[in-house]
Order: C-alpha cells, then structure tokens, then sequence
C-alpha cells in the first residue's frame, strides 16, 4: 500500500513556474515508478511526466517537453515536478501516481497502469 498526497498547486501568472510535491508513504514506495497526471475540466485525464523507480528514465508528454522536469527524493519519500513557463493550457488538476514495478527502469504512461493517487492539487495559470 502507497499513500501520496500532492502539494504545491496555486494559481500563477503565465510564464512563471511552479514546483509540484508527491509525498509518499509505505513500504514499497521506493519499488514504485512514480507518474504526475492532469485533469481539466471535461477532458481526460492525461500523462505529464514519469520516473522509473531508480530514478534513471523519466518520460514527458510532448506538450511539457522542455518546460516540466520530474524528479524524485527517496531519502525525503518524495516526487516532484518543476514545471516552468507555464501556459493558460497547463490549468489543471494534478495527480501523482504510485505503481509497483519489478523492473527498475518501467514507466507506465496509462492512467489505468497505476494503482495507487493522491487527492490532485490545482494549477491554474492566467494569461
């Protein structure tokens, strides 16, 4: 069992940044690949950005490429997600997201390929 509760949402002016924090708890926590996730208002959820459990692969959806960095602090239990010049677009709720995977260099990239959510913080960016 993982717990994650996310931290560091607000509202934002385009272009500022803004760093996201995934507090996580339990005992597999440090075998899990971690993901970040958002939600808009009527759209699906969607993939921001994932981190393998050894913290070596990380993947980004294209729309944050360059602008999103995902890290992870496993002597803090702790994911982030340093998101710069960000854009009316990025308004959203975020997720974090917990799996267990073996292999230490997984990413899922699918909602449905984690078990494991936090509450989500809201983003807002205004132009």
């Amino acid at each position: 069992q993982v717990q994650l509760v996310e931290s560091g949402g607000g509202l934002v002016q385009a272009g500022d940044s803004l760093r996201l924090s995934c507090a996580a708890s339990g005992r597999t926590y440090s075998m899990c690949a971690m993901g970040w996730f958002r939600q808009a208002p009527g759209k699906e959820r969607e993939f921001v950005a994932g981190i393998s459990w050894n913290g070596i692969i990380r993947y980004y959806a294209d729309s944050v490429k360059g602008r999103f960095t995902i890290s992870r602090d496993d002597a803090k239990n702790t994911v982030y997600l340093q998101m710069k010049s960000l854009k009316p677009e990025d308004t959203a709720v975020y997720y974090c997201a917990a799996e267990f995977t073996r292999a230490p260099v997984v990413v899922p990239t699918r909602p449905n390929e984690y078990h494991y959510w936090g509450q989500g913080t809201q983003v807002t960016v205004s132009s």
